[in-house]
């Protein structure tokens, strides 16, 4: 949460000529339900079976970029799954980056709301030292700084691209 996968992941496909799929925004419109209300109804293991199958979905495409959840590579086979069927790129962060950005989000991300900066950096690292063994199976590790300016994020979709050999 709050790499930029997204920012990044939508102007990467525009510049490639592909489509972009953000897998969270795939499954609400298949579902017609948030993600919020699919955690409410199912709980989150009821959430990671739908965010698997519809993952399996989504990397059937073909010519496509997806972005997902901070926490689809981190259940089932999930990450496994997506370095078989293409690319996939971990946007390596530091927790005083992810801070940066998502500082910036707060009050638009549930999990988030209500928390101090002190809470904020807490729960960014807790997250970070559960996650980034999954995120270091990725075939590719990009280094992010902040991306606070459009010149940043085009820098960082500079440096996917020469990662990919694109």
């Amino acid at each position: 949460m709050g790499a930029g996968k997204t920012t990044v992941g939508k102007d990467l496909a525009k510049q490639l000529g592909v489509t972009f799929y953000d897998l969270d925004w795939y499954i609400e419109n298949r579902m017609r339900k948030k993600v919020s209300e699919i955690f409410a109804e199912r709980g989150e293991e009821g959430f990671r079976q739908i965010e698997h199958n519809m993952l399996h979905e989504v990397a059937e495409f073909e010519d496509v970029v997806i972005s997902c959840g901070g926490g689809t590579p981190c259940f089932f086979d999930n990450m496994d799954y997506l370095n078989q069927q293409g690319d996939v790129v971990y946007l390596k962060a530091a927790p005083e980056t992810l801070f940066q950005h998502l500082k910036m989000g707060k009050g638009v991300r549930p999990l988030l709301q209500g928390k101090s900066d002190e809470e904020l950096i807490v729960f960014i690292r807790e997250q970070l030292q559960k996650r980034e063994k999954y995120y270091m199976k990725a075939n590719h590790i990009v280094e992010i700084n902040p991306m606070v300016s459009l010149d940043k994020v085009n820098m960082t979709i500079d440096d996917v691209k020469k990662e990919l050999g694109l």
